[in-house]
């Protein structure tokens, strides 16, 4: 008699933990940023796009991107060059964007960008806002922060200088 009640009340809450899982696998953040590391006039590509012309570090950062609402954010504080004459400071970069990249190195490779935002002489910047055209499938997403668009040297607008590391996928803080 009991089977009898218990069957249909689990048959009705088993789509509704299907669709909750789904969506928890929708949030991904990446817990650090950190700086590009690679010698003056060596690039260490990410998919398609091109390392910053030198070596960068990060105080500390974070990034998060919903993949299903396009609803993203990071903030990075201390990107700043790691050698050369402006050593300390993010040199003559003032602007940023935070890229988010789907399916890296492979021919569905899909990169979106969120809006540029203002780089402090200190390193710092942050973004709040929404990241649109994701596609469906996002597989091992990464996340970037790109020199912006509006840097005088056309050729170095896009350059990453910083990566989001220790990704979790799911629900997350």
């Amino acid at each position: 008699m009991r089977l009898k009640k218990v069957l249909p009340l689990t048959l009705l809450l088993s789509p509704l933990a299907v669709l909750a899982s789904e969506a928890d696998n929708s949030a991904v953040q990446w817990n650090q940023i950190v700086g590009v590391i690679t010698a003056p006039g060596v690039n260490n590509p990410v998919g398609s796009i091109n390392a910053g012309a030198g070596p960068w570090s990060v105080h500390e950062g974070r990034a998060r991107v919903n993949l299903a609402s396009g609803e993203a954010s990071f903030e990075v504080r201390g990107l700043v060059l790691n050698g050369s004459n402006a050593s300390g400071t993010p040199g003559p970069v003032t602007t940023v964007t935070g890229t988010l990249v789907c399916n890296p190195g492979t021919d569905a490779q899909v990169v979106r960008d969120t809006a540029e935002v203002r780089l402090s002489q200190q390193g710092d910047a942050h973004f709040r806002g929404e990241i649109s055209g994701i596609p469906g499938v996002c597989a091992n997403p990464a996340f970037l922060v790109r020199i912006g668009p509006n840097f005088p040297n056309r050729g170095a607008v896009g350059r990453w200088l910083g990566t989001g590391a220790v990704r979790s996928i799911g629900e997350t803080d």
